[in-house]
């Protein structure tokens, strides 16, 4: 079976990077006059000849949400289930070296987690962990998804790849949707981040997407760690799987995150910072290039750069995060996987969203649509 990696390897990333930055004045106005847009459209939305059109990109990106979504924000909340790993990925805080205290929560501390997060109103929660396939691999999420399916209209995973029939099984037992991120898409540096364990295997991780597909999943989120290599490249990448997967898998849904390296655990540094102002543009470029698709802006962003955005094209935030398991009922700073930039509660979060204007949407599936 071919899958997204035989469309990959028709693409040279450093050429590619070469045709981004090529990228006109001419060509951005090109894309923008357009009703419906290509992947050349998007390349030249996210190029530096873009950066003088923001405004102009921000109110077509507004309004192109607005025609599909509305104005409603949907919430959701990570609950952290582990922390134990067993790959070294240098910029992450559960990195398998660093030396921190780890934990695996027991279905009584999740029922415990569940309690207080159902507390806060919300239905939909993602369940995130570390990759570790004794701890906290099929089998335990196949318990957890049992305890948690009558409590919440909605549950999802971010956790290590799985195999199709594992994807399947979890499915029957309530799994609505999975959000798998590449970190980056150029192969040839993919092993200086991910040097040791499972996720050093970059073409098992990108076929994740088409496991998910074949295996009937709802909804997949993508996305590509902000900061590894050059964000524009990646998210040219990130968006060639997003057209490749709804070309191939057109009953899922799908959602892009915008994941930035925030201080956790450990030295790494990224070298291809991207700014605030250029996340803007890459929110914006992703909008108008496709309608449809849902933008996520987690807890990682600031306060006022979340509000911002509230306006001109995202469609679902998290409130009132944790990173650390067993965070909601007994806070433990030392086993969090980085620090959130917007620490305020879910009441205030859910107050500004209200404010501007907006409804904060708690659930959108219930599981009986599922059949």
């Amino acid at each position: 079976m071919t899958t997204f990696y035989d469309t990959i390897q028709q693409y040279n990333w450093d050429e590619t990077r070469e045709k981004i930055y090529r990228c006109t004045k001419a060509d951005v106005e090109r894309a923008l006059s357009k009703k419906s847009r290509n992947l050349n459209d998007f390349m030249a939305l996210i190029s530096p000849a873009a950066a003088p059109y923001l405004e102009q990109m921000a109110s077509l990106s507004r309004q192109l949400t607005l025609k599909r979504f509305g104005k409603t924000m949907q919430l959701y909340l990570p609950l952290y289930l582990s922390n134990e790993c067993v790959n070294s990925c240098v910029y992450c805080g559960f990195n398998h070296a660093n030396k921190i205290t780890r934990k695996t929560l027991t279905l009584e501390e999740v029922e415990n987690e569940a309690n207080a997060i159902c507390a806060m109103g919300y239905e939909h929660l993602l369940l995130v962990t570390g990759e570790h396939p004794k701890k906290s691999g099929g089998e335990y999420l196949v318990k957890v998804m049992d305890l948690l399916k009558d409590k919440f209209s909605q549950l999802s995973i971010e956790v290590q790849p799985l195999q199709q029939h594992e994807y399947e099984r979890l499915i029957k037992h309530g799994l609505n949707a999975v959000y798998v991120y590449q970190e980056t898409y150029n192969e040839a540096n993919y092993k200086k981040y991910h040097p040791r364990g499972p996720k050093s295997d970059y073409r098992y991780r990108l076929e994740t997407p088409d496991r998910l597909g074949q295996a009937g999943i709802y909804k997949t989120g993508l996305g590509c760690l902000l900061g590894l290599e050059d964000w524009r490249t990646d998210s040219f990448f990130t968006a060639l799987h997003l057209s490749y997967l709804e070309q191939n898998y057109w009953r899922t849904r799908y959602s892009i995150a915008f994941p930035r390296l925030r201080p956790h655990a450990g030295n790494f540094n990224p070298e291809n910072p991207i700014s605030d102002k250029e996340l803007a543009q890459l929110i914006f470029a992703y909008r108008i290039f496709n309608e449809e698709v849902e933008i996520s802006l987690s807890t990682r962003e600031l306060p006022a750069y979340r509000d911002n955005m509230m306006h001109l094209g995202v469609t679902s935030m998290s409130a009132g995060s944790k990173t650390e398991p067993g965070g909601y009922a007994v806070e433990n700073k030392e086993l969090e996987q980085f620090e959130v930039g917007d620490a305020r509660s879910v009441e205030e979060i859910r107050s500004k969203i209200i404010a501007n204007g907006y409804e904060p949407v708690w659930k959108d599936w219930d599981a009986v649509l599922q059949g």
